[in-house]
């Protein structure tokens, strides 16, 4: 075991961080702050110990991944599970440095006096500081099969790279995202803005949240849109006065100057800082190879692997363009893209108000958020032309069999479309030749149902649509994780 501290020094560091071996209780820090929605399916799979799977917890700076950890820590002493058999070891801690995950392991059997690490759950935060990390973690769920292993870490492109190619078999990812409008306002405590109601779509009633403050709730839903996507931010007013240096500091310039460079070699770290401050500004714009690289003066392959770095690293999602038949075009020449939270906007430049120009975008940016969380689905944008005639649909979803259009929605910020659905060509149009007989558009406050044709159109306040969304996400998640056995 080589270590540059000495060994009671590294002993005496396990104790601290782990001060539920004396208490039985985590810190009064984290036990006071409120647990994500997501902690609900989090946790069945640090418990399950019938799986012999390390839990790899995967996600952006500052969405409370370490906190979920605590909170996991927490539930499990509450639950009958002896303190000493928890260990929290936080890898970015100099003091770990040249140490491998076996060594702090018997380290820490070493600092608990244990005599065994039978039924013990260890949790490593910020797993991506140890190079090589997946295949020291391998080694232990092999190793220690009676030993349930938890890991988190911020280099989302390095986790989940990683964690695919090496840990088949032996790892569960699990990927906490920024917060959803629906986990904001529970957050917020907020609750009590919105109901259970309902919407025709598809000549039938189905659940969809109702308010009777709608003003309110869109003021909220503003207020998540510029500072809505870090648990950190939306509870503190302090963070919220000054969030540039907040965000910035802590999410954006590591990622881009420390995280990424250090995965893949990149060199000039101003360059992917000005590129990505680039694409922040235009955040929910058709892009192109050719526009970018004219507008940025960098070439194209340059700007092909940046764009496959950010979205790895959770930053932004590309977002694929289909034709008006919905057929994906055989050559990608353009694209949308949207930051995964639109809060890293605020950060960046200020605060969006309600009025401003730039709102539609914001909006469009924060639904797409919302529905980034859900896996398997094949989402995708319409744009086309046909001789002077151009269209553009915001939102569509293909089937995974035939890749047909399931649905289509447009998405706005104002009330103008529900009083004259015919200005919606490119809708009507995409629908008609999609044989689309229903689809949804969002508005700044109104709900409703118009007709056209052989058309249905139901409008639904763009606050109410992500809120929605990201409920419906949650409880699919959930009713997954069930099916699977947890």
């Amino acid at each position: 075991m080589k270590a540059l501290i000495p060994i009671p020094k590294i002993i005496e560091r396990l104790q601290f961080e782990n001060p539920w071996w004396l208490t039985d209780a985590i810190q009064q820090e984290y036990k006071s702050l409120n647990a994500r929605l997501y902690f609900d399916l989090f946790y069945p799979f640090v418990a399950e110990k019938k799986v012999k799977r390390a839990v790899v917890l995967m996600g952006p700076r500052r969405v409370g991944k370490t906190v979920m950890l605590y909170h996991a820590i927490d539930k499990l002493i509450s639950e009958g599970t002896e303190s000493r058999n928890v260990c929290f070891i936080s890898i970015d801690n100099p003091i770990y440095i040249h140490l491998s995950l076996e060594a702090l392991l018997q380290l820490y059997q070493q600092a608990a006096g244990m005599a065994s690490l039978d039924g013990c759950f260890v949790f490593f935060d910020e797993i991506q500081y140890l190079k090589d990390w997946e295949r020291h973690l391998k080694i232990l769920v092999d190793t220690y099969p009676n030993t349930k292993f938890i890991v988190s870490g911020s280099a989302a492109a390095a986790l989940r790279r990683q964690s695919t190619e090496s840990g088949a078999g032996r790892f569960t990812d699990f990927l906490l995202p920024p917060l959803t409008f629906h986990e904001y306002i529970h957050l917020k405590r907020l609750t009590r803005l919105i109901q259970d109601g309902t919407i025709i779509f598809a000549n039938k009633e189905v659940p969809f949240p109702e308010t009777h403050d709608i003003k309110a709730v869109n003021e909220a839903f503003i207020h998540y849109l510029n500072f809505g996507g870090y648990p950190e931010v939306v509870l503190s007013e302090a963070i919220q006065s000054d969030v540039s240096r907040f965000v910035r500091n802590d999410i954006i310039d590591k990622v881009l100057l420390r995280d990424l460079p250090s995965l893949y070699g990149i060199k000039d770290v101003q360059e992917l800082n000005r590129f990505f401050s680039y694409l922040a500004y235009n955040t929910g714009r058709e892009f192109s190879y050719e526009t970018i690289a004219n507008e940025s003066g960098m070439a194209k392959d340059l700007i092909r692997r940046y764009l496959e770095y950010l979205e790895a690293a959770f930053l932004i999602r590309v977002l694929h363009k289909v034709d008006i038949n919905a057929k994906h075009l055989k050559r990608i020449v353009q694209f949308k893209v949207y930051l995964t939270n639109s809060s890293l906007r605020t950060a960046l430049f200020a605060p969006t108000a309600e009025t401003d120009p730039e709102m539609g975008n914001m909006v469009e940016t924060a639904l797409l958020a919302q529905w980034m969380h859900r896996e398997r689905m094949d989402l995708a944008y319409a744009r086309w032309k046909q001789g002077r005639i151009e269209g553009e649909v915001d939102l569509i979803s293909l089937s995974p069999k035939n890749f047909k259009a399931l649905w289509a929605v447009e998405i706005k910020w104002s009330n103008k479309e529900f009083h004259y659905p015919k200005e919606l060509k490119s809708l009507l149009k995409f629908c008609s030749e999609n044989k689309l007989e229903h689809a949804l558009v969002t508005t700044r406050d109104t709900k409703g149902v118009n007709q056209l044709e052989h058309l249905t159109l139901t409008f639904v306040p763009s606050a109410l649509y992500a809120y929605n969304t990201g409920k419906k996400t949650l409880e699919k998640k959930v009713a997954e994780s069930s099916i699977g056995g947890l």
